[in-house]
């Protein structure tokens, strides 16, 4: 996992949209989904309930937001 990855990860649950997070990460919306789609199937959890409107996070998402918080923390 790229920590690039998880400030895609970080970017979506901060905007609760994947269109919005995608704009301010200044890449396409298929891309973060994809990307998004990739981690949850590397780490063989879903991190996201996905509606027409919001991309909210499940409780594991919250788990990983909280250490994916302190890991990119770290690196900065």
């Amino acid at each position: 996992m790229k920590i690039r990855t998880l400030q895609y990860f970080l970017a979506v649950a901060r905007e609760q949209n994947m269109t919005g997070a995608a704009n301010l990460l200044h890449i396409t919306q298929p891309t973060l989904s994809r990307q998004m789609a990739d981690l949850e199937q590397e780490l063989g959890k879903k991190f996201f309930i996905r509606t027409n409107r919001s991309t909210l996070l499940t409780e594991e998402g919250i788990r990983l937001r909280q250490r994916a918080e302190e890991i990119v923390s770290l690196v900065q």
